[in-house]
Order: C-alpha cells, then sequence, then structure tokens
C-alpha cells in the first residue's frame, strides 16, 4: 500500500534541463545567461557573507522590494520576493486553485505550470496556440464555451472551476511574444486572476507592469536568473495589488528568500546600466542566430527572448539525432517533444563564440557529418 496521496504517485513530475558536470559541454539548453552578473551582486554576497549568516534575513526581502519598486514605479507593498520565480508559481498556484479546480495554460508552454496543478490535485486545461503563436479568442472564455476545442479533454467542468490562467510572455519554446493589447483584451475577458509569466521580459522590450496596475487580476511574475545572469542564486518576484500580495504572504515560506541572495538581487536589479548593455549584446546575437538557422533550413519563430526554437523544414531530419550529434560535440542544447505538437530544438544564446561553434556544427551535420 503506497503512503503517498494518488495524484503525486500518478503525476510524471516536472524534470529540468540537462545539467552536465562543469567543462563537459557548453550549455546552449537552460536559457541562461552567458555573461557574469553584475559585479554589484557579488560585493554584496560579500559584504553579506563577511557580517555573518547567524541571523535570519527580512522575512519579505524588503531591501528588495524597496529596490524594485523604485524601478517599476509602484509602491513596496505591490512586490513579492521568491526562491526563484518557479516559488512564486508555486505560491500562486497554491494561493488560488485548490482540489479539482482548474488551471488553464496555452500550449506548448511551460511544463511545469501542468506540474503544479496536479501537485494541488487540480485540473490543468490547455489551450493550443494558432499557427503564428497567438492565442484563439476561446482562451478567454468559460471553460464550457470551447469543450471540443481543448487539446485535454476534460469532463465535469463548470465556468467557475477556472480559478487561474497562467501566460508566459515571450513563451516558451517558441520565444514569442503577445501584444499587451492581446493580453489585455483576455485579462478583461477572464473571470479569474491571469499570471504574465514574463521570465523573459527583459529580452523582448515590452512588458505587462501597467496591465497589473490597471486590471486587479493581472500578475507578473518575473525572476533573476535570466537577465540578470543569477540562475544560480535563485531569486524571483511578483508584482501585484497590494491586497494579493498580502493573500500570498500566507501562503509562503517564513524566510522563503536567504540573505545572500537578497543582497544579490538588490543590487543587480540597482544596476540598469549593467542589464541594458547585457541584453543588448543577448538581443544582437539572437538575431544572427535566428538568422542562420533559418538559412540552413530551419523554422524559427520571431524570438523576443533568449533562445530561438528551431523546427526542420523537411521531415528527413531527425531533431533528436542533431541534438545528440552536438551533444557529443560538446554543445548541449534542449530537445523538446511535445505530444500532439511534435518536436524542436530550443537553442539559447550563448556568446558569440560559442553561438557561432554550435552554427558551425549544425552546418556540419547537415552536410553530412555524422
Amino acid at each position: 500500500m503506497s503512503l503517498v496521496r494518488p495524484n503525486i504517485e500518478a503525476m510524471a513530475g516536472y524534470v529540468p534541463g540537462e545539467q552536465p558536470k562543469e567543462g563537459e559541454a557548453v550549455k546552449l539548453n537552460t536559457n541562461e545567461n552567458p555573461y557574469r552578473a553584475s559585479e554589484k551582486a557579488y560585493d554584496a554576497i560579500r559584504a553579506v557573507a563577511d557580517k555573518g549568516l547567524s541571523r535570519y534575513p527580512n522575512a519579505a526581502g524588503q531591501a528588495f522590494r524597496e529596490a524594485a519598486a523604485a524601478i517599476y514605479g509602484v509602491e513596496p507593498d505591490w512586490i513579492m520576493c521568491g526562491n526563484g520565480s518557479d516559488d512564486i508559481l508555486t505560491i500562486l498556484t497554491r494561493t488560488f486553485v485548490g482540489e479539482n479546480q482548474l488551471l488553464r495554460l496555452p500550449y506548448p508552454s511551460y511544463i511545469l505550470y501542468k506540474s503544479l496543478a496536479e501537485i494541488q490535485g487540480a485540473r490543468s486545461e490547455e489551450v493550443r496556440f494558432n499557427d503564428d503563436w497567438t492565442l484563439p479568442d476561446y482562451f478567454a472564455q468559460a471553460p464550457t464555451a470551447f469543450a471540443s476545442e481543448r487539446v485535454n479533454t476534460l469532463e465535469n467542468v463548470s465556468p467557475e472551476d477556472l480559478k487561474l490562467v497562467y501566460l508566459p510572455n515571450p513563451n516558451s519554446p517558441s520565444g514569442t511574444r503577445l501584444s499587451n493589447e492581446q493580453i489585455r483584451k483576455i485579462a478583461d475577458a477572464l473571470p479569474c486572476p491571469i499570471v504574465i509569466d514574463e521570465a523573459y521580459a527583459d529580452f523582448s522590450g515590452t512588458n505587462c507592469i501597467e496591465l497589473a496596475k490597471e486590471n486587479p487580476r493581472v500578475i507578473v511574475s518575473r525572476t533573476m536568473s535570466k537577465s540578470y545572469a543569477l540562475a544560480g542564486l535563485r531569486f524571483g518576484f511578483m508584482i501585484a495589488r497590494p491586497d494579493t500580495i498580502a493573500e500570498t504572504f500566507k501562503v509562503k515560506d517564513s524566510y522563503n528568500c536567504d540573505a545572500l541572495s537578497i543582497a544579490a538581487a538588490t543590487a543587480a536589479i540597482q544596476d540598469q546600466e549593467w542589464l541594458a548593455a547585457t541584453t543588448k549584446k543577448i538581443v544582437a546575437t539572437r538575431e544572427r542566430l535566428m538568422t542562420r538557422m533559418r538559412e540552413l533550413g530551419f523554422i524559427v519563430p520571431e524570438s523576443f527572448s533568449n533562445f530561438t526554437w528551431n523546427v526542420w523544414r523537411n521531415n528527413e531530419l531527425s531533431h533528436k539525432e542533431l541534438y545528440l550529434y552536438l551533444k557529443k560535440n560538446g554543445y548541449l542544447v534542449r530537445y523538446m517533444n511535445y505530444e500532439g505538437y511534435g518536436d524542436g530544438l530550443r537553442i539559447s544564446v550563448g556568446t558569440d563564440e560559442d553561438t557561432d561553434k554550435c552554427l558551425a556544427l549544425v552546418e556540419r551535420y547537415l552536410n553530412g557529418d555524422r
């Protein structure tokens, strides 16, 4: 007899991207920033470590809240800190979605959303993107209004079951984005909160912070892992109305962010000059990566993130075999296969040197090197 909850036993669980030992491969598979974080973040870590770690940190991460509030034009009580944005997503799911209730997400997108619903004993409703990576109008409709259109068929669903919607913008794996006006239209039509997951927004040139100010149902989730090059630190945050933030504080762990991460994230987000310079370099490399992969014969949607989604135009190329070839030659990209949709390769933007070497390997493979 199992001692585990049935819904946990039944779920597959989220599988993070492969993390090889240092030096084994050039990592272009988990959308990490290839550049070193702001030196101000390292200085802040050293200062905290020198002072000592025997005391608990501020439970709210108040120093970061104040720094981020100044940048985004809100008060500190609009911001909540988390142990990475995955912690923020977990807190939001636990806050809004109960057992047998409904969480909606686009498909294909970040697969963790579905795992979070499964942990809660809730149901997830996947809505397939259109071919141009926009969303159909019924994404904002009541669950019973489009039963035949859902990717996964759900039984006994009523309109009031829908408690939370996740919308990554830019999306992964595609790197595409919806306009603020498209998102505003969706948010205005929904009866429940919508979380705009902006893990990659700093690469896109736009964000939904103003929508969160306009609409009490809009919540924006952010991470310091990607644009700020702090993936190893684990720090995320969300921006929402203070009454929403107050409710989520009831759900979060007491000290979900440690003193080192709070200090480093605070210093990093205040260094907007570093952010602008680094994202400019990554965007320039991303444009070259998209252009060259298209020249080599891949379909590559216009990316507004720090990665590209690459699908071979014809059926004779195996994405899995190309992934293994690159791995054998020291370059790790992300092979992804979505049921009912197909597979492809997601390639993170690296340094110019690493990106060019990866492109050269792809070309060698296409020219017959096996």
